[in-house]
């Protein structure tokens, strides 16, 4: 009989910590199938950073780096430069990219460097018990806005492909989600095209990828699927916000 679904092999035999109906797990799988079809496995370095995915290292058959908070950009322009031949990436949640590493995320952008980030938002910082994160919505009840977020105090949240698809070193900037099965393939299409980037020397790359956290919205996972397309999407537009591919430029 022939195999038509299997484990990737970029994807190693440990169960995840993840909570259930957490989408990391998803994302994973498509990071690790796209090593699969590319056939980088044994050349590539993933950057794992601080946040639900910190033991990302603990799940990928490539080497992996482990990154102080907020600094996997740091790290990977490190890794890029020394090892230039080698696919890197980094894996990224919104409280480590778009608030202590909001920095090196915007420097490593308008730098261009060749490299692919994989960035997790679910507006809410989900290791730590569920503070309020740079992305977390206008009226969002977390930990640290128990009476909802007040953009008057806290400003308003930070839309990163927006943000970075303004600067020049940016390639590609896609916003995609994993609520079903047609979004589930087209953010594997986009994670590709990250990855095809940095291989074919285009520069920076991020996916963006809106995610549940079921956990800290207090929500069950079918419940938080459908609060993230009722009140995620309508203020994270999904699409393609820069692209060099499509534009007939390379940088």
């Amino acid at each position: 009989m022939a195999v038509v679904f299997e484990k990737p092999k970029a994807l190693s035999d440990v169960p995840f910590h993840y909570c259930p109906g957490c989408t990391h797990g998803i994302v994973h799988r498509l990071v690790a199938e796209v090593l699969d079809e590319l056939g980088v496995e044994g050349n590539t370095v993933g950057v794992a950073s601080v946040g639900c995915s910190v033991f990302a290292y603990n799940y990928f058959n490539c080497d992996m780096v482990q990154a102080a908070h907020g600094r996997a950009p740091a790290v990977a322009t490190g890794l890029k430069r020394a090892l230039p031949d080698n696919v890197i990436f980094t894996y990224q949640g919104d409280g480590d990219l778009a608030a202590i590493g909001m920095a090196e995320t915007v420097h490593a952008a308008t730098r261009g460097e060749n490299i692919t980030v994989i960035f997790i938002n679910n507006a809410i910082y989900g290791m730590t018990g569920g503070q309020m994160a740079p992305t977390s919505l206008p009226g969002q009840v977390t930990q640290t806005s128990p009476y909802g977020r007040d953009v008057k105090v806290a400003g308003y949240p930070i839309r990163v492909c927006e943000l970075l698809s303004t600067l020049s070193g940016t390639a590609l900037a896609q916003r995609v989600t994993v609520d079903s099965v047609a979004h589930v393939r087209e953010a594997k299409k986009a994670i590709k095209k990250g990855f095809e980037n940095q291989i074919n020397k285009r520069g920076y790359s991020i996916i963006e990828v809106v995610s549940t956290c079921p956990t800290n919205w207090g929500l069950s996972p079918k419940e938080a699927v459908q609060w993230l397309r009722d009140n995620m999407l309508p203020y994270y537009p999904l699409g393609v916000y820069k692209d060099v591919t499509a534009e007939g430029g390379e940088n």
